[in-house]
């Protein structure tokens, strides 16, 4: 019997800590009983829904890596987006949730699953899952701004900091992350001096983009997911 998060995130419906937090806000019922306790251990006979929908464990597992184009936003709540990265895997039937964010204005490489445990082992930092950039800057950055990236850069009471950053070619630098903090490369860029004009994620782990079309998806291949479990392990 798994827990009442446990039993959510492998529904589809949502990460593990979201659905810790869905559970809190009290969206969450057993048995037609408001069940506030994430630790609630799930038995074969109970009945568990979210908002109203009841929950089942997924049939199929997705692994998705989808090359998002800029201008469509990667959260599904967002109700006032126009275009959302999700749209564009319409036609894999089951409801999807993506592994972490890519702001609107970014492009690149994001990862999308209905499997919550495989969410929440790319999405927390604690897994080490290093994703890898190539930004286009309005300006070049010196050496020593680059160094202090690597060391860490507070803004607006957050330390900034790649695990790796380095010059690639004119106006033109690889970065290396992990937890990735909201926009954390545009505010590393633009405390140094060098707002980012074009950001592109094209790897994440094991997995690259490679010749992926902008707006196209694939799945991962056994090995790829394999990587990650690896990892959460």
């Amino acid at each position: 019997m798994d827990n009442l998060v446990k039993f959510i995130a492998a529904s589809g419906a949502a990460s593990r800590r979201q659905s810790e937090e869905l559970i809190r806000k009290g969206k969450v019922t057993v048995n037609g009983a408001l069940m506030l306790n994430p630790a609630y251990r799930v038995s074969p006979d109970d009945v568990v829904c979210l908002e109203g929908k009841k929950l089942s464990a997924a049939e199929k597992l997705w692994y998705i890596l989808l090359h998002k184009p800029a201008g469509f936003v990667c959260s599904s709540a967002d109700r006032h987006a126009e275009k959302l990265a999700v749209g564009l895997l319409k036609e894999i039937p089951a409801r999807l949730v993506s592994a972490g964010r890519l702001d609107k204005d970014s492009e690149g490489a994001i990862i999308f699953s209905n499997d919550g445990n495989f969410i929440n082992i790319l999405a927390h930092p604690r897994y080490g899952v290093l994703k890898r950039y190539i930004v286009h800057t309005a300006g070049e950055i010196s050496e020593k701004n680059l160094r202090r990236m690597e060391n860490g850069i507070a803004d607006q009471g957050e330390l900034l900091k790649a695990e790796a950053v380095r010059r690639i070619g004119e106006k033109c630098y690889e970065f290396i992350l992990n937890e990735g903090k909201k926009r954390e490369i545009r505010r590393l860029t633009a405390v140094c001096g060098a707002p980012t004009r074009r950001l592109i994620r094209v790897q994440i782990g094991l997995v690259a983009l490679g010749e992926l079309p902008c707006g196209s998806f694939r799945e991962l291949t056994a090995d790829e997911v394999n990587s990650f479990m690896e990892a959460g392990r």
